[in-house]
């Protein structure tokens, strides 16, 4: 078996993840939370700066793309857990998002997006008249 194959759980030969950048690469957590009408993600980015964050939606896709920076040079570190490096996730939206009214914050080491529904998906409150 070559390096370039793996296989699943289910025995059956898959591509093997590659990596395609070098350096160290993280991995942010993130939460995604729905309300009536948007979707909020929120992502732990501690020590990201809004300028090294590229954020894009496109066909429900959403792509985070970022680099954390060390927090500390010329510190030989005994033990460290705060990621560093680049970093890359995509969610597929199930929802259909307005892409127009996407907002972004970055605050205290935590990206919030807020994904607005458009007005199709929202849900209606219907009224009933009497009669």
């Amino acid at each position: 078996m070559s390096n370039a194959i793996a296989k699943a759980e289910n025995g059956k030969e898959v591509a093997a993840v590659e990596r395609t950048r070098n350096g160290a690469t993280y991995t942010p957590r993130v939460d995604i939370c729905e309300a009536a009408d948007e979707l909020i993600l929120y992502a732990e980015l501690p020590g990201v700066k809004p300028e090294d964050l590229e954020i894009r939606y496109e066909n429900r896709e959403l792509t985070i793309y970022g680099k954390v920076h060390p927090r500390h040079e010329d510190i030989n570190y005994q033990y460290g857990e705060y990621g560093i490096g680049d970093f890359y996730r995509t969610f597929s939206i199930g929802e259909v998002i307005d892409a127009e009214k996407i907002s972004a914050e970055l605050k205290n080491g935590v990206l919030t997006l807020h994904l607005p529904k458009t007005e199709e998906v929202k849900p209606r409150k219907i009224e009933v008249k009497a009669s």
